[in-house]
């Protein structure tokens, strides 16, 4: 049954083309049955993503995390079925019940894939260009992995080289985050990069012309990529002979990343609804699904029809992934014994765990002085820098004031960039101002695991980002945003650059916890605290935002309770708190100089500094009353930011001392006093809240 091999050594036999017309049949009947999806796209990629799962990449089914596997992203994420049809029959788990199942409550074939949900699935899609970011930081992190632990092996011979293979649509490539992403792929010659990009002329409003007539192919070579262009057959069907012979191609191009425009008929073959719009978002009917059947060779009066011959042929994609494993075991032991202390290391990152002693270098700041907490999270990290090699990271353009260099004199640039310090495994990223696409990079960058990774904008910036940062809090990922100049507090910049609504704005993301340290002991310990939580040991990951001051603000005792979230700084002087101030961030210390005036009143008053909203929510109650005390009604509390958070913690008679409107363009400190950021207001406003208790 086998054809005569090509020149490209690829295999196609009657039994592969009658597994990719099956693959095209069950995305139409999948759609069909549930009554919403999308089949066009899914039919018409079905060659393409056949011919990765089978015959191109290097993994193992039986064992989905193995860590010499290559990646596969689809990044048009609406296109699901060209995903979890090729999971389906190369057996990674999925079987006909689940694509029965498609779109449904509790099943494992939700709309858009989901990382941790289906077996097999590397990153959360659907939000269009986001996964063309995601596999440049999975392509960016493979090789900061390999220098981490097999860095003078020869090209293509260490256990740690693998390839990243992404599906792009016409809609991801229209979106700004790819082109920001693929710009620093092509900068930072990614060849270990494969983008596969579906070029069938339609989207949702019809043919792309609507919208798009720039020369895409161009683009991608202006970026420095490497491209290629795949024709269709006459008969316009993907052509799995030239798409693997360009991959090939693209392959063996190992200083730049590889794209590949692959001319596709959306649909193909159904008789009416191929090359139209209706079939990208709709079901296609069942007098079409059954036209199409007829026209593939199918019976038309049965639904997910998969021959027993056919799933014992893409089942064997079992035996090869064994195979493949048994070798890559074989590499990956001589590695082992030829270098143990990296064995250990690997050992030790792949768990998750932190190097022995490593809290011992986290600084500690001298109380009484002022110090801006940027600046605080610098020194941290560049003494953590030394102690945990897989911590690395960097800022979109704004390292300087972000204090995110945690190695200057090594940068993460291929060895032939003219800078000083250029190193392929260097330690400091420069992601360019592209801060939507280093926040999904970051993403990629987890999700290929063995790294850590960090990286810093200005806090009003993280606007552009948030798309991605939804995502990395979706997929409960341990990435770290160092958002700095978190407030009026940086001053003559003026409103456009002083965040306002961002604080509560960012705290409403499910599963983002963001830290807006009091002092720089604060800002160490909540490092402290994040990297803890980055290990195995607290189950599923989280991402973390940490809000820093461009200015400095006073340093207090260090207080290992602020890794809870929230806790008494200054205990009330002379009784039972009559109020409790509470107070985040550079307003900590205005929240301390309004006690000193009321407690010179003899009123006795509490300071609680609640650097992390989501971390104290996390603690028992009985630690929460006893920080906030319900029987004590009287609080304040004090953020320079809308004070949409506040409310519940406040209750009936707390005030909110908060910033309602955008800025102004002046010094801080003089902000800060005309918008009532003082310890005289913040006073005044505890005596109303004790006159509102007392009623």
């Amino acid at each position: 049954m086998s054809t005569k091999p090509t020149t490209t050594d690829l295999e196609w036999t009657e039994l592969d083309q009658r597994a990719v017309d099956t693959a095209r049949v069950l995305a139409a009947d999948a759609v069909q049955k549930v009554g919403n999806g999308h089949p066009g796209t899914a039919m018409s990629l079905a060659p393409a993503a056949y011919t990765l799962f089978q015959k191109v990449m290097r993994h193992d089914p039986a064992d989905a995390d193995w860590t010499g596997r290559d990646r596969f992203v689809l990044s048009a994420g609406h296109s699901s079925l060209t995903l979890y049809i090729q999971l389906y029959l190369a057996g990674f788990g999925l079987e006909l019940e689940d694509l029965q199942s498609f779109r449904t409550w509790g099943s494992k074939t939700p709309g858009h894939p989901e990382y941790g949900h289906t077996t097999g699935v590397e990153t959360t899609t659907g939000p269009l260009g986001q996964g063309v970011a995601n596999a440049v930081g999975m392509a960016m992190a493979a090789r900061y992995e390999r220098g981490l632990f097999d860095p003078e092996a020869a090209p293509g011979t260490s256990p740690f080289d693998h390839f990243i293979y992404a599906i792009a649509g016409d809609g991801c490539l229209q979106e700004g985050i790819s082109a920001e992403a693929s710009s620093l792929a092509g900068h930072q010659k990614l060849g270990n990069l494969v983008l596969l990009w579906d070029d069938n002329h339609i989207s949702i409003e019809g043919d792309t012309e609507t919208a798009v007539s720039e020369d895409t192919v161009k683009r991608y070579e202006a970026y420095g990529w490497h491209v290629q262009r795949v024709q269709p057959k006459e008969n316009g069907d993907l052509d799995p002979e030239a798409l693997f012979a360009a991959i090939q191609a693209a392959k063996a191009v190992t200083d730049k990343p590889s794209f590949i425009a692959m001319r596709s008929i959306i649909a193909w073959p159904a008789p009416n609804a191929q090359n139209t719009e209706a079939a990208h978002g709709s079901a296609l009917g069942d007098d079409e699904v059954a036209a199409t059947k007829r026209v593939l060779g199918f019976d038309p009066e049965k639904s997910f029809e998969v021959s027993d011959e056919v799933l014992a042929h893409t089942r064997g994609a079992l035996d090869r992934g064994r195979e493949a494993k048994a070798e890559w075991d074989k590499t990956f032991a001589a590695w082992r014994t030829a270098n143990p202390e990296r064995a250990a290391e690997f050992d030790r990152i792949a768990a998750t765990e932190l190097p022995a002693g490593w809290e011992e270098k986290l600084p500690v700041f001298e109380a009484g002085k002022g110090v801006a907490t940027r600046a605080a999270s610098g020194k941290v990290l560049q003494a953590l820098g030394a102690v945990i090699p897989e911590l690395w990271g960097g800022s979109a353009d704004l390292a300087g004031s972000n204090n995110t260099t945690i190695d200057k004199n090594s940068s993460f640039l291929p060895a032939d960039n003219p800078l000083p310090g250029a190193d392929p495994y260097g330690r400091t990223i420069h992601f360019g101002i592209r801060e939507h696409s280093m926040a999904a990079e970051m993403n990629g960058i987890a999700l290929h695991g063995n790294t850590r990774i960090y990286g810093g904008t200005f806090l009003v910036f993280s606007d552009y980002m948030r798309n991605a940062v939804r995502l990395s809090a979706l997929m409960h990922l341990p990435v770290t945003y160092v958002w700095t100049h978190d407030s009026i507090g940086l001053g003559e910049d003026g409103p456009t650059h002083q965040p306002v609504e961002h604080l509560a704005s960012l705290r409403a993301i499910p599963g983002l916890n963001v830290v807006r340290p009091a002092d720089a002991n604060e800002t160490a310990i909540a490092w402290r605290e994040i990297l803890r939580r980055y290990t195995k040991v607290f189950g599923k990951g989280a991402p973390h935002g940490l809000a820093l001051t461009r200015q400095g603000v006073p340093t207090y005792e260090a207080n290992d309770d602020a890794a809870k979230g929230g806790y008494v700084l200054f205990e009330a002087e002379g009784g039972t708190p009559e109020v409790i101030l509470i107070g985040t961030g550079s307003e900590v210390h205005v929240a301390v100089e309004a006690r000193e005036q009321l407690q010179a009143e003899g009123i006795p008053t509490r300071v609680v500094s609640m650097p992390s909203v989501e971390w104290f929510e996390e603690q028992d109650q009985g630690y929460r009353d006893s920080v906030l005390p319900p029987s004590v009604r009287a609080r304040v509390a004090v953020e320079a930011g809308i004070g949409l958070t506040w409310h519940r913690f406040v209750g009936d008679a707390g005030r909110i001392v908060s910033l309602e409107h955008f800025g102004a363009s002046a010094d801080g400190k003089v902000l800060f006093q005309e918008f009532g950021f003082t310890a005289e207001n913040v006073a005044s406003v505890a005596r109303e809240s004790i006159a509102a208790a007392q009623r």
